[in-house]
């Protein structure tokens, strides 16, 4: 089972929240000392969000962050989740994370998504009714530019003459997953031989559900001939680990219902809701290790743990990612070994 860090880095200014002092190159510094961290703990991947024109996110390029986190970083993966291709030209999209996997070594893991807030498609200046049609077809340029075709493209909103890229990446290819809200969605993602990442607690009601959507992923692969590869299914949940679950609430709960509450067009779940629901991983080392076997059972095999949000100190994301590398994967691998 895979085990990976996703940070949003969600920005609280302190002109619009009194309290906060965390200026954008405060957290910049602490997502580096996070990365750094994760890789020295073991984590397989280290993802990072990309977001526009509102504090919701205080990273509007992943692949330049991505670059610097690989120059801070030696052996874990480099992901975004995600970058919003139909926002972008495909072209210096692919160029772009061509460059980041060449310069951490091939580390690249490469998460897209066709977006969903409204302001962001406003900034642009794109209609959200174009917003499938664009997906599709920047994801299939930027696909085919990565492995190194010389491309020609005509669709609706691209016009491509015999290009190819002068800087490939060093995977032949890079991973590619695309991100999921249904597991409808799941399904055509499997079909079309790409990997999934999903964030249950914005796309379904309870733990069972998560299961749900790994097999319909399953199915679609399956359907189209295309084999599983374990870690092809990315599941993120929000993790705050505590030697109790009475400090684990202590330490997450108003940094997690400031999250929620502040984050654009998401649920209004409290930290309460989220426990009701099952979808998280807050509490003591032996409750989590239990959730996560859990996952395990229900298909899932790389879980993207989310630990820094909501504001919550860098002492406390950094003790957390601890607890979870060195005391809730080994206890996880010795339980799965037993099955």
């Amino acid at each position: 089972m895979r085990f990976s860090i996703f940070s949003v880095n969600d920005h609280y200014p302190p002109e619009k929240f009194p309290g906060f002092t965390r200026t954008v190159a405060d957290i910049y510094k602490e997502v580096s000392d996070q990365a750094a961290l994760a890789d020295q703990l073991g984590y397989d991947t280290f993802f990072v969000a990309e977001h526009h024109f509102h504090e919701y996110g205080a990273i509007p390029n992943a692949a330049i962050m991505m670059a610097h986190l690989a120059n801070h970083t030696r052996r874990i993966r480099i992901g975004s989740a995600i970058s919003v291709l139909t926002l972008h030209n495909p072209l210096e999209v692919a160029e772009n994370f061509a460059m980041v996997d060449v310069l951490s070594g091939g580390r690249l893991f490469l998460g897209v998504g066709s977006g969903y807030l409204k302001h962001e498609f406003e900034g642009y200046g794109i209609p959200l009714e174009e917003k499938r049609d664009r997906f599709d077809e920047n994801l299939e340029i930027v696909t085919r530019l990565l492995a190194g075709e010389r491309l020609t493209y005509h669709g609706k909103h691209n016009h491509i003459d015999a290009v190819q890229l002068n800087v490939l990446p060093l995977q032949k290819p890079p991973m590619i997953a695309v991100a999921i809200l249904r597991r409808e969605a799941a399904f055509h993602v499997g079909r079309a031989g790409h990997a999934i990442i999903s964030v249950p607690y914005a796309s379904v009601d309870g733990w069972a559900d998560v299961a749900q959507i790994v097999d319909e992923f399953k199915r679609g692969r399956a359907e189209a001939g295309k084999p599983y590869q374990p870690g092809d299914a990315v599941v993120s949940l929000h993790t705050h680990v505590a030697e109790t679950d009475e400090r684990a609430r202590a330490l997450a709960a108003d940094p997690f219902d400031l999250y929620v509450k502040t984050r654009l067009y998401a649920r209004r779940q409290t930290y309460d809701d989220i426990l009701q629901s099952g979808l998280s991983l807050f509490g003591s080392i032996d409750h989590v290790v239990d959730k996560v076997v859990e996952l395990h059972q229900m298909g899932v095999d790389h879980l993207m743990t989310q630990h820094y949000f909501g504001g919550l100190a860098p002492e406390h994301v950094a003790h957390s990612m601890r607890l979870f590398a060195l005391e809730v994967m080994p206890r996880v691998r010795v339980k799965l070994s037993k099955l």
